[in-house]
């Protein structure tokens, strides 16, 4: 198929994640790259092999030749520039969280649906063939009854870092746990109640966060994500009769499952590929016709509903929400 054109909206640390596999991928090719500055922009551009290089963000979405657009900006202006690219005809690729606002999400949605283009909130570790194996284990009964799902995602950062920034929408829920909300739905359906309770820093966001969901058939969810412990992440899937344990699910770091049943444990190997590209490779690809997006409307509202949910949780000192959903 015809490759499609990508342009790059910001300079930010994880695009170094991205753009190398768009830039190998035969179904992507990187066109353009945005900066707040020319400089930075044109420094950029030439770090990368960019071939065009363009001062505002606006530019970017001037520039007829992109197709695509990443957005790797920080959590606050997801929508407001997801919605700017769509209404000048671009599909987007938005960073995840796309927004903690269900309205929001809807209002993004909305505008991809007016414009006819793609939307795709970007949780790459769906993508990955460990995390489609784990629904092939857990939909072919291999543990049993679903009980209990319980994950975790932590790292330590500094307090100069953008994600400790309120206006931003920083906060360990939204960069780190929603990562295990989306696990946790994945697997649960999604959530009738939650309670979380939060330990907030001297920003004013969440820098540690522990949550309980309660999913139908009365499954039940435990995680905990913050910024001030040592990298941690873990993902378990336990039924009445056995348990499935990823060392690394969002990150998946050394691909594999470990399959806990009757005392003894067998290693389920699963294929490796990169999550950045099979995340872009699906969404160009969607782009084309040639395939359906893996994330769409209904998992980034999903998500959005039970973030909210959890941070009035935690702002209410633990009291239930319950979910209308």
């Amino acid at each position: 198929m015809e490759p499609v054109r990508w342009g790059i909206l910001s300079t930010a640390r994880i695009n170094s994640a991205v753009i190398p596999h768009l830039q190998e991928s035969p179904d992507s090719e990187v066109v353009a790259v945005a900066s707040r500055t020319q400089e930075r922009a044109d420094e950029y551009a030439g770090e990368w092999g960019i071939p065009r290089a363009h001062g505002s963000y606006e530019a970017l979405l001037d520039d007829a030749d992109v197709e695509a657009v990443y957005i790797s900006l920080p959590n606050g202006p997801h929508v407001e520039w997801s919605i700017h690219c769509l209404e000048v005809g671009k599909h987007v690729l938005c960073e995840k969280p796309l927004a903690r606002d269900p309205a929001e999400v809807e209002r993004a949605f909305d505008a991809a649906e007016r414009s006819g283009r793609l939307l795709m909130e970007a949780f790459m570790w769906r993508h990955h063939p460990q995390s489609k194996r784990l629904v092939e284990l857990v939909r072919g009964g291999a543990i049993g009854e679903l009980r209990v799902i319980r994950s975790t995602f932590s790292l330590t950062i500094g307090d100069a870092d953008v994600r400790l920034d309120p206006a931003l929408a920083g906060g360990a829920l939204m960069d780190l746990g929603c990562y295990c909300v989306s696990g946790s739905r994945l697997f649960g359906g999604e959530p009738q109640r939650v309670t979380a309770y939060q330990v907030v820093g001297p920003s004013g966001v969440d820098l540690r966060l522990t949550a309980v969901l309660t999913f139908p058939r009365d499954v039940l969810a435990h995680f905990d994500c913050a910024f001030d412990l040592p990298l941690r992440q873990e993902l378990e899937i336990v039924g009445a009769a056995g348990s499935l344990y990823v060392a690394t699910p969002w990150g998946v770091d050394e691909p594999g499952i470990d399959l806990r049943r009757g005392g003894t444990v067998e290693r389920v190997e699963v294929g490796r590929g990169d999550r950045y590209r099979l995340q872009s490779d699906n969404f160009s690809r969607a782009i084309r016709g040639v395939e359906e997006p893996l994330l769409g409307r209904e998992d980034a509202l999903g998500q959005a509903c039970t973030i909210d949910a959890l941070y009035r949780s935690a702002e209410a000192g633990g009291e239930p929400v319950h979910l209308a959903r």
